[in-house]
């Protein structure tokens, strides 16, 4: 998490909207050590991900056994077993530790953190989230129709997280280590692109971590995101469910604009 100026991300001393959120920038900036230690990133990323899947893995092992909790599920026939969960998660602390730890070692080692005393104005923080979301939206979906049109691609690099046809928590990061670290890669380089303060950037993190866990969860539930905002604008998991039955449809991890406007729109009632 990298600052250039007290001020960037629209801070201002007199800044209300920055006031309301001091109290919780001056409580993290206690843990200032941790916050510039190479390790953080890893395990910040590693644990709220752990956090969000727990729930649905928890509903994995009740599904079979309740039938409410199966009538939620994109698949309802699909059972995700204690092998499954046992070798997503395997791969996902293997990537994390041979891959994305190093990289981010050599980042930290290049560029220093730097934390600002002031915190970001709330408008700011949610314009700088909600702008980090869209670009990285839109850089997935050229990247995961890329790794569908290129043959070689989709055999050399996406294939694996394709192994599964079901949906699962612990399958959104079950994948080869070149899309474990291009994704990794846009997350991070977006606030910096878009010159965010530190906590839009962890702010961002854990709603972009959020959001893919939910989008494999495998289930539609009456709360889900996609229920919430309006329009269609957004798919959620029954959107990226299909994608992983049909394959050629529904690129886009989180919105539905990219594709529809492609036409590789798809939904359950096509």
């Amino acid at each position: 998490m990298n600052s250039t100026a007290q001020d960037r991300d629209g801070t201002r001393s007199g800044d209300f909207s920055a006031t309301m959120l001091q109290p919780l920038w001056d409580h993290i900036l206690e843990y200032e050590a941790l916050l510039s230690s190479p390790f953080f990133p890893v395990l910040f990323s590693l644990s709220v991900y752990l956090l969000f899947c727990l729930p649905f893995v928890i509903l994995d092992l009740l599904s079979p056994r309740v039938a409410l909790i199966r009538s939620y599920k994109t698949q309802p026939n699909s059972i995700v077993s204690w092998g499954t969960m046992k070798r997503c998660l395997a791969l996902t602390l293997y990537n994390h530790l041979v891959y994305i730890f190093p990289v981010t070692l050599l980042y930290w080692y290049c560029q220093p953190v730097f934390l600002p005393a002031e915190a970001p104005g709330l408008s700011s923080l949610i314009g700088g989230v909600i702008s980090c979301l869209l670009l990285f939206d839109f850089q997935y979906f050229v990247w995961h129709m890329l790794h569908h049109k290129v043959p070689w691609l989709y055999r050399a690099f996406h294939k694996a997280h394709h192994t599964h046809t079901a949906t699962s928590a612990l399958t959104t990061q079950f994948s080869g280590a070149w899309e474990a670290f291009s994704l990794g890669f846009f997350s991070s380089i977006n606030p910096f692109l878009l010159n965010c303060h530190p906590l839009t950037q962890m702010a961002f993190y854990v709603l972009n971590i959020w959001l893919s866990v939910e989008d494999h969860c495998g289930y539609d539930l009456p709360w889900a995101t996609h229920r919430i905002v309006p329009w269609g604008l957004y798919g959620g998991a029954p959107h990226h469910d299909l994608h992983h039955l049909k394959f050629k449809s529904n690129y886009a991890p989180y919105f539905t604009h990219w594709d529809r406007l492609i036409g590789t729109l798809h939904s359950h009632d096509d």
